[in-house]
């Protein structure tokens, strides 16, 4: 029973929205700390804007979420051409891309659209300095911007992908 239980949420092929979220998770969790370990890398060792970096950081999750998800959590795709499967599912991220930088926005010194409204009126007073505030933008952003991105992902690209 738990190895059936434990073979259905790791292994088998699954179109179960459940499963494929669960697994999700995981996958977004990877992607997540390659793409914020990229945004801080650039942010902090080589001194990129925040927005910039946070686009490199994206390219880099981006790629780790497709080659997992496209072998472990949407196994069947409904696009059988994987370039057209890429570009597609790089759409939905290039839009959590834009969602993340308008979320990320209020919380920069050097944003999209100046300095962050947040930043400017340093809401969190010495709890952090203001160039780090960026980081909860990004934290809040990862939550936000992942349910776009297994929602479209999953009713978009992968819906009723059973043969």
């Amino acid at each position: 029973m738990l190895k059936k239980w434990f073979n259905s949420l790791f292994i088998e092929e699954t179109n179960n929205t459940f499963i494929q979220f669960f697994r999700s998770v995981f996958v977004g969790g990877v992607a997540t700390v390659a793409d914020m370990g990229i945004l801080i890398l650039c942010r902090e060792l080589f001194h990129m804007s925040e927005s910039l970096s946070a686009v490199f950081g994206f390219i880099v999750g981006l790629a780790v979420n497709y080659i997992i998800s496209t072998f472990w959590v949407f196994a069947k795709a409904k696009v059988k051409n994987r370039m057209f499967d890429f570009i597609a599912f790089g759409v939905i991220g290039v839009i959590g891309l834009g969602l993340t930088q308008l979320i990320i926005a209020p919380f920069a010194e050097d944003g999209i659209f100046g300095v962050g409204v947040l930043v400017k009126n340093a809401v969190f007073g010495s709890l952090m300095p203001t160039d780090k505030y960026y980081i909860i933008g990004k934290l809040l952003a990862v939550v936000l911007v992942y349910i776009w991105n297994f929602c479209a992902r999953k009713f978009i690209l992968y819906r009723n992908c059973e043969e």
